[in-house]
Order: C-alpha cells, then structure tokens, then sequence
C-alpha cells in the first residue's frame, strides 16, 4: 500500500487554518501535516517526506528573526525548502519570509497604508499560466515585499505593487489570502477589529459582502493554480530531461 501524499503546512497561531486551499488538497487526495513553530513545533530536515510546502500567514513580520526565534527558524527553512526543488507556496508572511530568503527587503507601505479586505489584482505580461485575468483578492497585511532578484513578477496591485512572483520552477509567493472562507474572516474582523478602521483598511460589512462578490471568481482561480503548482516540479523534470 503506497503512502498517503503530503503537503506540509506551516501556519502560524493555534488559531490559523488553511481554509480553502486546505480544502482543496484534501478534495485531491493530499494528506496536510500541519506544524506551528511559533508554538514549538518542528520542520522536517528534508523534504524527501512531502510533496509540497506550503507556508501561510500571520500577525508577526518576516523581520521579527531578532526577537522571535522561530522567525529565525523558518528562514534558514525555507532556503531548504526551495533548494529541494519541490513546490513551494508562500502566503502573506510566507511570501514575505521567502522574498527575505532571496535577499528582498520586506517593509511597511511608506505611507502607512494598509490592505485589509479585497483589493483589485491585475496579472503582470509575464503573469501567465497563473495570471491571466485580473481579480479581486482579500489581503490582510500592512508589509509588502520588493521583488527578489531573479524572480517573475506575476501580479501587481495598486498600493502593493507586488502581489505575486514565482523563483525558479517550483517556488511562489502571494501577498494575499485566496484560503479566505466565510469563518475565517468572521473570526479575522472580529479578532482583529481593531485593524478595520486603519488607513487603507475597509469596514466589516464591505469584507463579508465583498466576499460574497468576489469569492467564487477566486476558488474558480485557486483550484487551476494549485493544479499547476503541484504539477510544477513534475514540468521541471520534464524540461531537464
């Protein structure tokens, strides 16, 4: 009997979930081992064990190695998950924390703006196969990332410039949030409501009708983008051969 498939997952709070694009795995078959290191979870010293990773978001920021060792941690990792060669998907802090890892500066709007509900994307010439059309996206974030040397650029943003870049075949970072579901962002706005009325931010009844709007569109996007992500180290084998 062959071993279940695993995709490795990486949240960051007891609180986090992978919402939809959990859902979306396991509707395919992949087994998720979910870690926290925050709260004194391990990584895996290889990835000869799963087929993916996949690292979520967070309050904290991809700066935070000085004071929270964990942060520390998950950098040194995430070099060791891109060198591995298999796919790699980073979500808001994950974005940021490989945008650090390839030598990028990770830093607040230089006007204090923030993201904090859906906000238009649009995909780069370069955007495609994963961008082809633009989106409204749900973002949660007051950091953005430069774009890493060596990286494509694949979707942009108006306060944000950089939504989205792939490095290398298998390796991706997104700014927002495509795992948004209905409790996830009942328990974001309420948790966070305090965030609601910064700069840039949007009210509480915009994000759940807004959701309402946009959701659809965007599992339609997440399930062809992780068939492509999964599939990605399998392209690359085949372009090496």
């Amino acid at each position: 009997m062959s071993s279940p498939r695993q995709i490795l997952v990486i949240v960051h709070q007891a609180t986090s979930s992978p919402g939809l694009v959990g859902e979306q795995l396991r509707s395919r078959d992949y087994q998720l081992d979910i870690r926290c290191p925050a709260l004194g979870d391990g990584l895996p010293a290889t990835m000869a064990q799963h087929e993916g990773a996949i690292v979520f978001g967070g309050p904290m920021s991809a700066n935070d190695d000085d004071t929270l060792p964990f942060i520390r941690t998950e950098l040194d990792w995430v070099n060791l998950a891109v060198a591995s060669g298999k796919p790699y998907l980073g979500i808001c802090l994950g974005a940021q924390l490989l945008a650090r890892v390839l030598g990028a500066r990770v830093s607040p709007h230089p006007q204090g703006q923030r993201e904090i509900g859906y906000y238009d994307l649009l995909p780069t010439p370069t955007g495609g196969p994963y961008f082809t059309q633009p989106m409204t996206v749900y973002q949660w974030h007051h950091e953005g990332f430069e774009l890493p040397s060596g990286a494509v650029h694949l979707a942009t943003g108006t306060t944000f410039p950089h939504q989205a870049f792939q490095y290398g075949d298998t390796a991706l970072g997104l700014q927002f949030h495509p795992e948004i579901t209905t409790p996830l962002m009942t328990d974001w706005t309420t948790r966070g409501a305090d965030q609601l009325t910064l700069p840039g931010a949007h009210p509480r009844d915009r994000h759940l009708a807004d959701h309402q709007r946009y959701s659809s569109q965007v599992e339609r996007w997440l399930d062809g983008f992780l068939s492509l992500w999964l599939g990605s180290a399998e392209w690359a084998r085949s372009q090496s051969a």
